[in-house]
C-alpha cells in the first residue's frame, strides 16, 4: 500500500479509462509528463551564505491548450508530487471545460524560514530560470506557499525579461497587478457551490455538521460560506492543531483569532485535538482542504462522515477509497470539488489578454455557472457508467483529451 501521490493519480487514470473505454494510446500519453524541468536555484542569503534550492516545473499534457497553474513552495516537495499535481490539473481543466493543459511546479523550501527579501529573490530567480513561460505556453499560478504577492513579483520579473507587459502570463495576481477579482477565494467558493449541489442530491439537511481539515485560503473561504449558509462547522484544523465545538464554531470570529495568533489553537469555546482525531470525528460532511494522502489505509475504516468533499488535491489514497466506498461514504473528487481556482484562473487569463476586467459579482456568477455545470456532467457520467463520482469526472475529462489527441493526429 502506497501514499505516493503519483501512484494515486495513475490509479485514478487507469480505473476511469477502463470503465470509460478510453483509447489505450491516449492513456499512454497521460502515464508520464510531456516535459519535466528540474533545476537548481543558487541564492545568496541575507547573511551572505550561499544556498541551493531544488526547483521543478512539469508540463503534464497540453492536448487541450497551454499548460497552467500551481507553484508550490513547500519543504517536502518532490518530483512525484509535482507530476501527480500536473496530471490532476490536466484532468481538472478538462472537467471544468477549460481549454488548457496541466502544469505544476515549485521550489523545495519552507518560506517561513526566509526573510521577505530572500523570498522575493527566490520567486524572481524561479521565473528567470524557468525555460518556457508566457501566456500561450505556460502560465504559473499560486499554490501552497505562494500568494498574490509572490505572483506579482514573478509577473514583474517575467515582464522585465520579455521587455513588454503580458498580464495573462501569470495567474493569481492581485487586482492591483492586473489580476482578477475573487482569485484567492476561488477554490473555497467553488468547494461551497459543489457541496451545496451534493447536499441537495443526497438529502443532507441544511444545518449539516461539517469538519474541515485545513484553514488556508481554501478551508477559510469555504468555512465562511458554509457558516453564512447555515451549515454547522463543528471542527477545523490547521498546520499545527485542530479545534472542536459540537454546537458549531463562530467562523468569522475564528478568522479574526487566526489573524492575531496565526493558528486556530486556543480559540474560545472550543476543545483542542489533533488533526488525526479531527478526520475521525462523526459528521455529515468531511472537507479535507490541506494536502494529499490524509485519508489512507491506516485511518479509512475510522472515518465517520457521510460525504467527503475533496478540497485538497489527492487527499484520498486508492486503498482508502475502497474502504470508504464499502462503508457507503460518498466522495466528490478533487478534480471537481476544487476546480474553482482553475476556472477563475482561466477567467484571469481571458481578462489579461483582452484588457477587459470583470467585477467580483460577474466572476462569482460565471464561476457558479461553470462549476455547477461540471458537477451535473460528472453526476451524469457517474450514473451512466454506474460508477463513482471520481470515475465519472475522469471519464468526462479523458473523453475530451482523447478527442483532442485524435483530432491533432497524436493517436
Amino acid at each position: 500500500m502506497s501514499n505516493n501521490p503519483f501512484e494515486t493519480s495513475q490509479a485514478s487514470l487507469h480505473a476511469a479509462a477502463e470503465i470509460g473505454k478510453i483509447n489505450p494510446d491516449a492513456v499512454r500519453y497521460l502515464e508520464q509528463p510531456k516535459r519535466i524541468f528540474q533545476f537548481t536555484i543558487p541564492m545568496k542569503m541575507d547573511n551572505g551564505e550561499l544556498r541551493f534550492f531544488e526547483a521543478y516545473r512539469v508540463h503534464f499534457n497540453d492536448a487541450l491548450g497551454q499548460v497552467k497553474n500551481g507553484l508550490r513552495f513547500v519543504p517536502d516537495l518532490d518530483l512525484d508530487i509535482v507530476k501527480a499535481l500536473g496530471l490532476w490539473m490536466t484532468i481538472k481543466h478538462a472537467v471544468a471545460g477549460i481549454p488548457a493543459g496541466g502544469g505544476k511546479g515549485g521550489v523545495k523550501v519552507d518560506p517561513r524560514t526566509l526573510s521577505e527579501g530572500e523570498y522575493e529573490r527566490l520567486c524572481r530567480a524561479y521565473i528567470r530560470k524557468l525555460p518556457m513561460k508566457g501566456a500561450w505556453v505556460d502560465v504559473p499560478g499560486a499554490d501552497i506557499g505562494t500568494s498574490g504577492k509572490t505572483m506579482a513579483w514573478m509577473l514583474d520579473e517575467l515582464e522585465e525579461i520579455k521587455q513588454f507587459h503580458q498580464p495573462a502570463a501569470i495567474n493569481d495576481k492581485p487586482v492591483a497587478a492586473n489580476g482578477t477579482q475573487l482569485s484567492m477565494e476561488a477554490t473555497g467558493t467553488g468547494v461551497f457551490f459543489v457541496t451545496r449541489e451534493a447536499v441537495k442530491d443526497m438529502g443532507i439537511p441544511g444545518d449539516a455538521k461539517i469538519v474541515i481539515q485545513g484553514f488556508g485560503n481554501v478551508g477559510r473561504t469555504a468555512a465562511l460560506l458554509f457558516h453564512e449558509a447555515g451549515f454547522k462547522v463543528v471542527a477545523i484544523g490547521d498546520i499545527k492543531n485542530a479545534i472542536h465545538n459540537e454546537n458549531g464554531i463562530d467562523v468569522p470570529a475564528l478568522v479574526a483569532h487566526v489573524a492575531k495568533t496565526g493558528y486556530v489553537e486556543g480559540f474560545a469555546g472550543t476543545v483542542g485535538l489533533s488533526n488525526t482525531d479531527l478526520l475521525e470525528l462523526p459528521c455529515d460532511i468531511l472537507v479535507p482542504a490541506a494536502v494529499q494522502s490524509v485519508l489512507n489505509a491506516g485511518n479509512a475504516d475510522r472515518i465517520k462522515a457521510k460525504l467527503i468533499m475533496e478540497a485538497a488535491n489527492g487527499p484520498t489514497t486508492p486503498e482508502a477509497e475502497e474502504i470508504l466506498q464499502a462503508k457507503g461514504i460518498k466522495i466528490v473528487p478533487d478534480v471537481l470539488t476544487n476546480c474553482g481556482s482553475a476556472i477563475v484562473c482561466s477567467f484571469e487569463r481571458t481578462q489579461g489578454l483582452t484588457d477587459d476586467y470583470w467585477s467580483a459579482d460577474k466572476v462569482k456568477a460565471k464561476l457558479e455557472e461553470r462549476i455547477v455545470e461540471a458537477y451535473k456532467a460528472t453526476k451524469a457520467a457517474s450514473e451512466q457508467h454506474d460508477t463513482s463520482m471520481r470515475n465519472g469526472a475522469w471519464i468526462n475529462a479523458l473523453t475530451k483529451l482523447q478527442n483532442s489527441m485524435k483530432a491533432r493526429g497524436w493517436i
